[in-house]
């Protein structure tokens, strides 16, 4: 069966790539089958950090954006979409349109969508409005970021957090990467695994960073391996 994973987040600067890309190399480290999509027309990063799986997608044009069930159809694979921030409108649009959810479930294709969260009053309030537009139509993981933010006790006491228990969703942490660390990934354009591997050259990480690297990928894979029922 295919999966079609949404990683978004209306608020911009939560860390949607970085979960991206986790989950990225977490479907190759797992071998499991699947087809990046980047919907993010300003940064890219998936693009960038993975471009032997991804393709970039318009969300705002039809068209574009169905190349995501395109992906999906004909094979049992998972579609990993990075969404960029702000795009809630246009995949509204894009899935109601066409009824897109109830021809997936025809078609025997779930999603699951990944919340990412940063702890703020703002990204908590649009985590809400998703999980009343959305219901149980997707499987709904919230992300808390810890990249992004020390302090989610708005978000586990908030109306969001008990409708996500009402839908029988997942919570999980992400741990936060030395921002040293993080930055030189993201200005060589790695993927996870290149960051850890890679030695040689101007851009490679130093030793100790690597090994950063590796031990917060290591702690990021066990929370996605705690709801691997669902990804």
């Amino acid at each position: 069966m295919s999966r079609i994973h949404f990683v978004g987040g209306e608020k911009g600067g939560v860390g949607k790539s970085v979960v991206a890309r986790v989950l990225a190399q977490w479907f190759i480290d797992r071998q499991v089958p699947f087809a990046a999509i980047d919907a993010d027309q300003s940064h890219g990063v998936l693009t960038r950090s993975y471009a032997e799986y991804t393709q970039r997608v318009n969300l705002a044009n039809p068209e574009s954006a169905d190349q995501i069930m395109d992906r999906a159809l004909g094979a049992e694979r998972r579609v990993l979409v990075d969404l960029p921030g702000q795009s809630a409108m246009a995949l509204k649009k894009w899935l109601s349109e066409a009824d897109i959810l109830r021809f997936a479930s025809e078609m025997e294709i779930k999603f699951t969508y990944w919340h990412v969260l940063d702890g703020g009053y703002a990204s908590v309030s649009e985590f809400e409005q998703a999980l009343g537009y959305f219901g149980r139509s997707l499987q709904h993981v919230a992300v808390k970021n810890l990249g992004r933010g020390s302090d989610f006790g708005a978000f586990e006491h908030s109306e969001a957090r008990r409708r996500l228990d009402e839908l029988q969703g997942r919570a999980i942490e992400i741990p936060e990467l030395q921002s040293a660390a993080m930055y030189a990934i993201d200005h060589g354009a790695f993927s996870f695994w290149a960051a850890i591997h890679n030695s040689e050259g101007e851009a490679a990480l130093r030793p100790m960073d690597r090994q950063r690297v590796r031990l917060w990928l290591e702690h990021a894979f066990a929370a996605i391996d705690s709801i691997a029922d669902i990804v």
